[in-house]
């Protein structure tokens, strides 16, 4: 049975599911849902997911929101980029939890405020202080990398797949690789998987 991924290009937190998906060697296909134009928070929608955001993944039969959890479960079912110990599996919740709350979801405002909000709109407070935001958690993320090739094992897990998913975005956020040695190596790992695709192949986009 496909699975099928509610989502639309310019998420990352989208990208992160897609790109489960894609290196697990599941076939999947996206249903477009236009982010930009509210397509998330209709009442149809909301039947889907009271939530009312994407990603939304269909699964043998299974809905499943947010995207911490879909790759947890496609993790367990599959039996890759998952932990090989207690303690990995452990770090692999640190790290996501981490990524949700201080690294993709401050990334994920300010690229929206910078590259997709009407300019009128655009708040330059909000996004020094968001800018301010990105540096601290990407620092903190660049001081774990170093010494090592992965977030929370020794082998690729959801916690890189997690953690990845803005980082290899074309849009201006404040971030660039050459800032950062150790996250720009990481990448460079990550992208080496085989089956890797960046965003825009691997999803539909709202803005051509």
């Amino acid at each position: 049975m496909t699975s099928k991924l509610y989502s639309f290009g310019e998420s990352g937190n989208c990208y992160k599911v897609a790109l489960m998906l894609e290196l697990c060697g599941i076939e999947w296909q996206q249903v477009f849902v236009d982010g930009f134009k509210g397509g998330s928070r209709t009442e149809d929608f909301a039947g889907l997911n009271p939530m009312k955001e994407v990603p939304v993944l269909v699964h043998h039969g299974k809905r499943y929101a947010q995207s911490g959890v879909m790759l947890d479960v496609l993790s367990r079912e599959t039996g890759r980029f998952g932990p090989a110990s207690e303690d990995d599996r452990l770090e692999i919740f640190r790290w996501t939890l981490w990524d949700n709350h201080k690294l993709s979801s401050q990334i994920g405002t300010l690229r929206y405020q910078m590259n997709f909000l009407p300019a009128e709109r655009r708040s330059q407070p909000v996004i020094n202080f968001l800018i301010g935001r990105c540096h601290t958690a990407l620092n903190i993320l660049e001081s774990h990398l170093y010494g090592r090739d992965w977030i929370a094992a020794d082998a690729a897990t959801t916690a890189d797949l997690s953690c990845c998913g803005y980082l290899y975005y074309p849009e201006e956020f404040g971030f660039s690789r050459s800032d950062y040695p150790g996250i720009d190596a990481w990448l460079s790992r990550i992208s080496a998987l085989p089956g890797w695709k960046n965003p825009y192949d691997l999803m539909e986009r709202a803005l051509k």
